[in-house]
């Protein structure tokens, strides 16, 4: 029997030629909303910083934005580079995310920069505020501090100091541990906690992750049982070529990333169309398509059924990065709302 996946969406928040960073989070929420109505299960901000096509810094925020415009969806991060931040303000934004939707809220956590070493600096300019040395500790932290019973503190003279990250809290939101290496994979599976392997961005070694996270896991209360799904860059559009045109002015800015090239806000399709074409980010480009859903509808929900069957997941994040024509509003995203829509009609039918 072939598995149909549940679909959720990762949004980078993708700013575009001749976009405000306005115009790009107003695209976003509509985008959202889209998500909610069509029945997706959860919809999760990345971090990232200093980058001209990507205005998603601040998933708290974001977080507390969505979940007030939406009804149902599941609302999350995607993840929180917890290196940048210190544990208990991580755990006190994220009680009051869970205070505010409660029930709804994700909180995944990843132990990468999300940017550049100068922008890393700047991030921990006071301090190691959570050193990636003692990533596992600091995930323990926030797993008591974020607990009704919260933690305690034995201060050097030995006197116990009690801290909580909201006075009351009634529930907690679930924590996910998100990476692109083994690493993460089996620290997820030692603490018993949810595990996400960022495949949209790498793709390389997920089989290897997943088999450690699954044969290693360690029940928890909260989870007995191993839990994870897949996440995919995707296109959709009424036809292969539309969607294949909307892909190209991401797959040019995932392969200037890659190509240690200056990056700059994401081209129009007529641009990205026009561009010269490079040998080098053309081999990139090509290896990139391999792992990405583009393609029509019928097409790309078959493809992320045998996604789901090969990897034994019964949910998909989609990177929606279907792109834009210059004559689109600049507030509005269509292609990438073309994307959910598709999907989530080519895999109900």
């Amino acid at each position: 029997m072939t598995t149909t996946p549940r679909l959720s969406v990762l949004d980078l928040i993708p700013v575009r030629t001749g976009q405000t960073s306005a115009d790009a989070v107003a695209s976003s929420v509509a985008l959202a909303r889209a998500a909610d109505r069509l029945g997706f299960e959860r919809y999760w901000f990345a971090e990232h910083h200093n980058m001209p096509a990507v205005a998603s810094t601040t998933p708290p925020v974001l977080i507390a934005a969505i979940a007030a415009k939406t009804e149902r969806i599941r609302v999350g991060s995607g993840g929180v580079m917890l290196p940048n931040h210190a544990p208990l303000v991580v755990a006190e934004q994220f009680a009051a995310l869970e205070a505010l939707a409660p029930g709804r809220i994700d909180l995944g956590i990843g132990r990468a920069p999300g940017s550049d070493p100068v922008i890393t600096q700047l991030l921990r300019i006071s301090g190691p505020t959570a050193d990636v040395d003692r990533f596992p500790d600091h995930i323990a932290d926030i797993l008591s501090l974020l607990s009704p019973d919260g933690a305690t503190l034995r201060l050097t003279s030995g006197r116990e100091y009690p801290i909580t990250a909201t006075p009351a809290a009634q529930a907690t939101p679930t924590l996910w541990l998100l990476g692109s290496s083994d690493y993460s994979a089996k620290l997820a599976a030692e603490l018993g906690l949810p595990y996400v392997f960022a495949n949209h961005f790498s793709g390389e070694g997920l089989e290897r992750a997943l088999e450690l996270y699954r044969t290693e896991y360690r029940p928890s209360e909260a989870h007995p049982a191993p839990e994870t799904f897949l996440t995919v860059n995707a296109s959709v559009a009424p036809t292969a070529e539309e969607a294949a045109d909307r892909a190209l002015p991401q797959l040019h800015s995932m392969a200037r990333l890659r190509t240690n090239k200056p990056m700059r806000p994401l081209e129009t399709v007529e641009e990205a169309l026009a561009a010269p074409r490079d040998s080098i980010g053309e081999e990139v480009i090509a290896g990139m398509r391999r792992r990405w859903i583009i393609g029509d509808p019928d097409a790309s929900a078959a493809e992320l059924r045998r996604l789901a069957e090969r990897h034994g997941v019964d949910e998909i994040m989609v990177v929606p990065i279907g792109g834009t024509y210059e004559a689109e509003p600049a507030d509005a995203t269509p292609g990438r709302v073309q994307t959910l829509e598709l999907l989530a009609g080519a895999l109900a039918s």
